[in-house]
């Protein structure tokens, strides 16, 4: 069990464990030895659910990366591809397999899908004349996976470009799918809200397969009370800014994958005294980071401005817990400090860990370019010059800064001012294609069909009229002991967020206005429940609802649907599920065209 995911209303274990069965049955139907060779996207979503002891429980005994050519030698009977359905996979696949059958001793292939077969795929490996060497074909609906108590992703990397820019629903259909498996495991949701065209789409989606399924009706006293569908691209504007909470900032510097961080190593050398001619590692710290580690679960959704101050607390808690040693006088006493060592000794690592973390991000954050870059976004995001052309940004053009951060800092700009003028996004284009290259003429026109990057039409710019009537800007931030969601921009209160709060109170009923401003339909559903179902709530208990990001989320946003759980008279609790955990720089990277 992984204590980490059972802390919250909602024992997340319960999904882990449903994967986790049906991953054991597929490995024990090929029966032998086998190795798996794994489409190397996977192996990160996978670790989450599976550690390397239950593959070997069930004789698994090597395990290799997708690549071309022949597969590394292995004595096993089974060979199993673990691959997202990609068409370019399954030509890999078939070298692999076609290399395999002239070396000798016939072994059996088998192919399993994460998270869907694909009839195309299928067709490709038969065109390659290898279909039929697979005894096993079949798929893993890998759809959710949890991430923390709160927190369910399905790392689907390509969804909000597959969506917006593609017209391909297949990742909305595996979200539909993630929550129908949702409501087998918890009991059906008997409200549905959203806004946004996908998530119009899904809640269609998710209506048509229960009525599919009619007469399997669970009798699940359901856990949720309510399930919000909303789109990225009714807010574009929380990723592009700087996330500003501990854990934001670590994946805006480091990024995170799969809960996993890699940190530059010379920071976590242990001193020793007189090694002065000692050799720094060089190979990168890994550090797994969620709330199974008491420390990171306490600072993670705070301001970083507010972690120095826990740190330096936590630091005199520990020195002191290990000073009371001295205190220990007779042998009970001293057997009861023995037994708290492994805990202190833990607390003093992960102490250690994150005060090193902490003054690697402050390396960043007090630098001036960070500095000059922040007062731009927040000038942006509080309605200042956003209609001309920015010093700053120019600046960053002539002196060749990395284009990402230029394209956030130009797509913060249009999606504040509601477009830009022509002669204004003319100007950065020019600018952007002149210093970085004409190759990214495709990474710009991406931009502007997702909607991050467009000229003004004749209407009014609606983002005063958002701002104001949602208070997305707030002036005085307390950074310590925050009192609204702002916090966690330090002033600007994420839109995305905003719109879940006055859901839940006083409903969106109250700001129709800004719903209509805002793109995509606004909707609600009613899932009927079984007799004797339905939820009578004790008073003071707080409803439960799952918000699904349709397109991403950032660790700010994370946060600050944590801080609405918290409080004391908010009356709900949030659990998140995404697409894709996400920063801005990931979000525009996988909107760029790679040039060939």
């Amino acid at each position: 069990m992984a204590a980490h995911l059972s802390y919250g209303r909602v024992n997340l274990n319960v999904l882990r464990e449903a994967v986790r069965r049906e991953l054991r049955e597929f490995l024990d139907k090929c029966a032998g030895s086998k190795a798996i060779v794994w489409d190397e996207y996977l192996t990160g979503p996978f670790g989450l659910i599976a550690q390397y002891s239950l593959l070997k429980e069930h004789e698994v005994e090597k395990m290799f990366t997708l690549k071309g050519s022949r597969l590394p030698p292995a004595d096993v009977k089974n060979i199993i591809f673990f691959v997202r359905p990609r068409l370019e996979l399954m030509d890999i696949i078939a070298e692999n397999v076609l290399s395999e059958d002239r070396r000798g001793p016939t072994r059996d292939f088998h192919i399993l899908f994460v998270p869907r077969r694909s009839l195309l795929c299928e067709q490709r490996l038969k065109d390659l004349g290898v279909l039929g060497s697979f005894i096993h074909r079949e798929e893993y609906s890998l759809d959710l996976i949890p991430f923390d108590g709160d927190l369910l992703s399905m790392e689907s990397e390509g969804a909000f470009k597959d969506c917006y820019l593609e017209g391909d629903q297949t990742s909305l259909y595996h979200a539909a799918k993630g929550m129908m498996t949702l409501q087998a495991l918890y009991g059906t949701i008997p409200q549905i809200f959203g806004k946004g065209e996908c998530a119009r789409q899904v809640a269609n989606m998710m209506i048509r397969m229960k009525r599919e399924f009619t007469g399997s009706q669970n009798s699940i006293f359901p856990v949720f009370d309510n399930l919000l569908l909303i789109d990225r691209n009714v807010d574009l504007l929380t990723p592009l800014a700087t996330q500003l909470t501990y854990e934001g900032l670590i994946d805006e510097i480091y990024g995170i994958q799969n809960s996993y961080v890699k940190l530059p190593p010379e920071k976590f050398a242990p001193k020793k005294q007189g090694d002065g001619g000692k050799e720094l590692p060089t190979e990168a710290k890994k550090l797994q980071l969620n709330s199974a580690e008491e420390l990171y679960a306490e600072i993670r959704d705070k301001n970083f401005n507010a972690v120095g101050s826990v740190l330096s607390k936590k630091a005199k808690i520990i020195s002191a817990a290990f000073e009371e040693r001295h205190n220990a006088k007779t042998v009970g006493e001293i057997k009861q400090f023995v037994s708290q060592l492994p805990h202190m000794q833990a607390a003093r690592g992960s102490l250690a860990n994150h005060t090193s973390i902490a003054e690697l991000i402050k390396d960043v954050t007090t630098s001036e370019d960070f500095f000059d870059k922040l007062t731009v976004e927040q000038e942006f995001m509080s309605g200042i010059d956003t209609d001309k052309v920015n010093n700053y940004i120019e600046d960053c053009i002539a002196q060749k800064h990395p284009l990402i951060k230029v394209l956030r800092l130009v797509c913060l700009q249009s999606v504040c001012n509601s477009g830009l003028k022509q002669k204004v996004l003319d100007y950065y284009k020019r600018e952007i294609l002149q210093t970085y290259g004409y190759e990214h003429i495709l990474t710009l026109h991406n931009l502007e069909k997702a909607g991050l990057l467009k000229p003004q039409t004749g209407a009014r710019n609606s983002y005063p009229t958002i701002r104001k009537t949602l208070r997305l800007w707030m002036d005085d931030v307390n950074e310590q002991n925050p009192t609204d969601i702002s916090y966690v921009y330090s002033g600007y209160a994420p839109l995305s967020v905003r719109l879940a709060q006055l859901l839940s109170r006083p409903g969106w009923r109250s700001i129709e206005e800004v719903l209509r401003i805002l793109p995509g339909p606004h909707f609600e559903e009613r899932q009927p429940l079984p007799t004797g179902l339905q939820k009578k709530r004790q008073p003071g208990e707080n409803r439960v609802t799952l918000i699904f990001f349709l397109g991403g989320v950032t660790f700010a946003e994370i946060a600050a649907l944590r801080f609405l759980s918290q409080l004391e008279d908010g009356g709900t609790e949030y659990v998140i599920a995404t697409t894709k955990l996400m920063n801005g720089t990931s979000w525009i990277e996988a909107l760029m065209e790679k040039p060939f």
